[in-house]
């Protein structure tokens, strides 16, 4: 019977099934220039209930409420004070899918970036989206959903989630089509890996070839595969369904092990293995005990009552025996690990240890 993993459980562990199972080739590959397009903008939420940018602290709020007016025919006079409680200037960003056609609407991420307290129930005004060569692909606007909520009164105060931020579903409007030609230039079409490996690239080729019955890929590394594909809109469109549902067994990745300084998580792949291999695991702890005394002036005497501290150091070190571990498989590692009796942080100075030593047989991957 396995020992259960106890209760330091931030050892995550990433079970791989021990035989790779076929997956569709969409899960595995993406054709080349189909992907999403970052879009970003500036804009104002107007319509908050005094929890908006304290506009003397953020003088671009007010900027932008000048130059707004102005386009709408209203002069502001200069060096005029505009205390808008109501109004903050977020930043909105959006991801254009591939394929859209101007008309189609888009969700979009409305975040502040002022002092504003809460978007809650703001409308986001008209906000023109640009990508990465500086042109206008969509529009936003709309009601901001803040999925936040908080409450003060008399000094008090209670928050729940994020008030700063949110979403407006469908908020965007797409102006412009990011032109994509797929099979442009004979036909000839690329799929490229998420995770390049040589021997996933031969089985894709080997799967795909099987699927036509005729040599229409081949790979060009280990990440991209060339399609010789028709030249037909129609014909090209159906080529590329049968592609994506081809069924092909990737190589199991390598052995890795995953330690998150930040959160203290530990995670292994299911190829993970131990040689042989002895580890003394002890605890170093620091004890300061601080006392506080009162010395006080004898009778009708000259000084005056203090405080005295009286602090207390003690150093403890738990000893830690020499242990045996070794596994061939992954419960076996965790077993091995687990008989140590270390904590994640302990731990992840383990298996550093252990991969200097030529015991750990994985890739250690610090994020």
């Amino acid at each position: 019977m396995r020992i259960p993993i106890p209760y330091w459980t931030l050892l995550l562990l990433a079970l791989l099934g021990a035989t790779a199972r076929a997956e569709p080739l969409r899960e595995l590959a993406d054709f080349a220039g189909v992907r999403d397009n970052l879009l970003v903008g500036y804009g104002l939420v107007v319509g908050l209930d005094g929890s908006g940018d304290q506009t003397m602290q953020t003088p671009f709020t007010t900027q932008s409420l000048t130059n707004m007016f102005s386009q709408l025919g209203i002069t502001i006079p200069q060096g005029t004070n505009m205390q808008l409680r109501n109004v903050a200037g977020v930043m909105v960003t959006a991801e254009l899918p591939p394929f859209a056609r101007p008309g189609q609407r888009i969700d979009v991420v409305v975040s502040s970036i002022g002092n504003a307290r809460s978007l809650r129930g703001g409308t986001l005004l008209m906000t023109p989206l640009k990508g990465m060569d500086g042109l206008t692909y969509a529009v936003g606007q709309g009601n901001l959903l803040v999925g936040g909520a908080g409450a003060e009164a008399g000094g008090s105060s209670v928050q729940i989630n994020q008030q700063a931020g949110g979403r407006i579903p469908g908020g965007a409007l797409v102006e412009r089509q990011v032109p994509l030609e797929l099979g442009a230039g004979g036909g000839s079409l690329e799929l490229h890996l998420r995770e390049a490996d040589f021997g996933t690239a031969r089985r894709v080729v080997l799967a795909i070839n099987a699927e036509f019955g005729l040599p229409v890929a081949e790979a060009l590394d280990a990440g991209v595969i060339r399609l010789h594909g028709p030249a037909g809109h129609n014909d090209r469109v159906d080529f590329m369904a049968r592609v994506e549902s081809v069924r092909v067994t990737p190589v199991e990745p390598p052995a890795r092990v995953v330690l998150n300084a930040r959160s203290g998580s530990v995670v292994l792949n299911g190829r993970v293995t131990l040689g042989p291999a002895a580890v003394a695991h002890g605890n170093l702890s620091v004890v300061i005990d601080t006392q506080f005394g009162v010395s006080q002036p004898a009778p009708f005497g000259d000084g005056r009552t203090v405080v005295v501290p009286d602090s207390d150091i003690t150093v403890r070190q738990q000893m830690g025996a020499l242990q045996f571990v070794e596994g061939a498989d992954l419960m076996e590692v965790v077993d091995a690990l687990n008989a140590l009796g270390a904590t994640p942080q302990d731990l992840m100075s383990i298996l550093e240890a252990l991969k200097a030593a030529g015991s750990l047989r994985a890739e250690l991957e610090i994020l």
